[in-house]
């Protein structure tokens, strides 16, 4: 069964930092492109970054570029996402995606507050 499990979601106080995790288990991680989405109340799921199966290209939304960098260790299976300078904006239900294939993980939940 092909499925990935976020964490390291939590409460952080503006300014802080947060390193997700997104563990992949039953498929061949390293023909997958993988990203990273977001979902605040109230609003649509939002694109916040992907990075090539190897790893090699990324790529950032306008809101989180320059703070936020993804990244993969394809022998764990596994993308994270560091998240630095956070601000309360970035509050959301963060998802791992499997692109291409539509496979979602749980969500892991940030919380930006002071």
């Amino acid at each position: 069964q092909m499925q990935v499990v976020e964490s390291g979601g939590g409460l952080v106080q503006p300014g802080g930092s947060l390193k997700l995790s997104c563990a992949a288990s039953g498929l061949i991680f390293t023909i997958y492109h993988m990203a990273w989405y977001r979902q605040a109340p109230g609003k649509q799921r939002e694109l916040v970054a992907t990075i090539s199966n190897s790893g090699d290209n990324t790529n950032y939304a306008d809101s989180v570029r320059g703070r936020f960098t993804i990244s993969r260790d394809n022998t764990k299976k596994t993308v994270y996402l560091q998240m630095n300078s956070l601000k309360p904006d970035d509050t959301a239900l963060y998802y791992c995606n499997v692109m291409g294939i539509g496979i979602w993980g749980q969500g892991t939940q940030v919380t930006v507050s002071s």
